[in-house]
């Protein structure tokens, strides 16, 4: 499936939704380059390297999810505390350095969501901590009334708890939520939470095979998919 491309084609009706859940990382903000680049120098400052791709294929995991792997090319025995130090000194030396950029359309897409008194929350794989130190770098801590973590359910993406619950907190049933996620990852939680979801590429190309719809950026998502008037 090609951005843009809707899964349902164009004769079936748009769905209505009440509600918009946002994936955080990569979706509302620029953070995986980042994330992924300062890994890298991490790794290579401790005289590893991993494959080509791989620090990319754990967009949209959560932490221990992402050690596992890790840990199968890395060793048992490596030092993954000293990681831990050298990644979050770098992640923090270079958020407090140049901020954490917003993914394109954001403020536009929350502006419109405002306008049109459609309730919106986060689902993410951060930790509730993560989460709010993001949010205040990227100045969007007063954006977001509901905010759902890896720190608040049983299980992290791809099972649907984050989802689940965030639409609980909305007071909505899931298949009234539309959901925004960069990862397939997300993708695959969003769904199983029973919610339709636009992907929004970002540092991993994407087949759509877990996206009903498609789109390169927030806006572009929502009035594909029928939220907001084209």
């Amino acid at each position: 499936m090609s951005v843009g491309q809707s899964w349902k084609g164009p004769a079936m009706p748009l769905p209505r939704f009440d509600a918009v859940i946002f994936d955080l990382d990569g979706t509302l903000l620029a953070t995986e380059q980042m994330t992924i680049e300062t890994g890298e120098a991490a790794l290579s400052r401790m005289g590893r390297q991993v494959p080509p791709g791989l620090l990319e294929s754990l967009v949209g995991f959560d932490e221990p999810t992402s050690r596992g792997i890790l840990r199968r090319h890395l060793g048992d025995d490596f030092d993954f505390a000293h990681l831990d130090r050298m990644w979050a000194e770098a992640l923090i030396e270079r958020r407090d350095r140049d901020g954490i950029p917003l993914r394109p359309q954001v403020e536009p897409m929350l502006r419109a969501l405002r306008e049109a008194s459609i309730p919106f929350a986060i689902a993410t794989s951060s930790t509730r901590d993560q989460a709010r130190e993001k949010l205040a770098a990227a100045g969007l801590t007063d954006s977001f009334t509901i905010v759902v973590t890896r720190s608040d359910v049983p299980s992290p993406k791809p099972a649907p708890d984050v989802y689940l619950l965030a639409a609980e907190r909305l007071g909505l049933a899931p298949d009234r939520c539309l959901a925004f996620e960069d990862s397939d990852v997300g993708a695959i939680a969003a769904r199983a939470a029973g919610m339709t979801v636009v992907q929004v590429p970002d540092m991993v190309p994407l087949s759509g095979e877990h996206a009903d719809y498609l789109a390169p950026d927030l806006i572009a998502g929502a009035r594909g998919i029928g939220l907001l008037a084209a």
